[in-house]
């Protein structure tokens, strides 16, 4: 890079609103670290957020005033957005960024706008096989999208578009599952279940494992189950009723090792997610979130299910019978299992962080030796080599 030991190049990441988004831009984050550039995180109020990144200390953070759009409210939405777009043209004032990345999510479009009055290249990833509205409006403005599904492409009116992958942290690979488990206050030998509805939880798939449990009651399993804040105390009450040996949690950060423990898994099929699931081979039922957004969750499951990637069970056409089922086949069919794990390995890039981020410095490096160049043919007078005016 031209200048980058004196000054190092400054790059924002919009990724706040949820874990999908803040996980994946960390991700990016870590890479552009290593490779010398100084970091700010821009995300949203909202709980997880604020706890995602305590330890994230290599990066400056900032928290913007942002609100996703929520039943229809405009007026709180433009105002929140206004204060957002001003917010982020008062950072990037103090610091003017050479880049700017959107995760995607309601925290995307005012950093990327004010960054284009900063004269900053800008950037988008898109995770979902279905783009949510925020890339779909950004893409027109960015100079290169990253997205994690090939669908995306068409969706996406963007100058260039480069197939990544998602990204995930690097601790997310095959792990030892009794070293996993232990550090997790299970039992290291038995099977182990993980079921997580996502960083917001999820009542519809907790209800629908609650009610398959009596049916699984007999087996020596075990399971591991964030719940969310809200089903907490239920979920916990239910395992105890069946009489199944279980860690029962609102949350948990460490979601390697909760992963890692498992045998088998139950899950949304948010895009982070399942790249995460891809890194760790873990055979998975996905139950696809039916309220997201133009049903992008069902169709980034059905990618994974055409593949033989996952099994995929919608939440209207659910049974306890099916769901047991389902499960009985995950942990205890070694030949499903290994075909899963196998069908995997095509979902998992390894590199996608380190492509995005090698994207992002390769453009910011010419755009400085852009700037450099221009300086270079204006001579010290102010006048530019070879006008009528320049003679030494």
């Amino acid at each position: 890079m031209t200048d980058a030991a004196t000054n190092p190049p400054f790059v924002a990441i919009a990724c706040g609103g949820t874990g999908g988004h803040l996980f994946p831009g960390i991700a990016v984050a870590e890479e552009l670290k290593k490779r010398g550039c100084k970091i700010a995180l821009l995300i949203s109020p909202k709980e997880i957020d604020q706890q995602a990144v305590k330890s994230a200390k290599d990066f400056q953070i900032f928290t913007l005033p942002a609100v996703g759009l929520q039943n229809r409210n405009y007026f709180s939405f433009a105002l929140s957005f206004w204060k957002s777009l001003r917010a982020a043209k008062n950072i990037f004032k103090t610091q003017k960024p050479d880049a700017v990345l959107a995760m995607g999510g309601f925290t995307s479009a005012p950093p990327i706008l004010a960054a284009r009055k900063f004269g900053a290249k800008t950037f988008l990833h898109e995770s979902n096989t279905i783009p949510g509205r925020a890339n779909r409006f950004l893409a027109r403005f960015v100079d290169e999208a990253f997205i994690g599904f090939p669908e995306a492409e068409s969706r996406l009116r963007a100058k260039k578009v480069s197939v990544t992958g998602t990204p995930v942290r690097p601790q997310f690979q095959p792990r030892d599952a009794a070293t996993c488990r232990t550090a997790l206050g299970l039992d290291p030998n038995l099977p182990t279940i993980l079921v997580v509805g996502g960083s917001q939880g999820a009542s519809g798939l907790n209800h629908m494992i609650l009610s398959a449990l009596p049916l699984l009651a007999q087996k020596k399993w075990q399971w591991l189950h964030l719940t969310g804040a809200n089903d907490f105390e239920k979920v916990k009450a239910a395992y105890a009723a069946n009489n199944l040996k279980a860690v029962v949690k609102p949350f948990l950060a460490e979601m390697d090792l909760a992963l890692g423990a498992a045998t088998a898994c139950v899950s949304r099929s948010g895009a982070s997610s399942l790249a995460e699931i891809a890194a760790m081979r873990l055979p998975s039922l996905l139950i696809p979130f039916p309220a997201a957004a133009d049903n992008h969750q069902f169709f980034n499951a059905l990618a994974f299910e055409k593949t033989g990637a996952a099994k995929l069970l919608e939440q209207k056409d659910s049974t306890p019978e099916k769901v047991a089922a389902i499960l009985i086949e995950l942990v205890e069919n070694d030949l499903a299992r290994s075909e899963i794990q196998n069908a995997l390995a095509q979902w998992h890039q390894p590199k996608a962080a380190e492509q995005i981020a090698e994207n992002i410095l390769s453009a910011i490096t010419q755009q400085r030796d852009k700037t450099a160049r221009a300086k270079s043919k204006t001579c010290s007078c102010g006048h530019a080599h070879g006008s009528a005016k320049h003679a030494h």
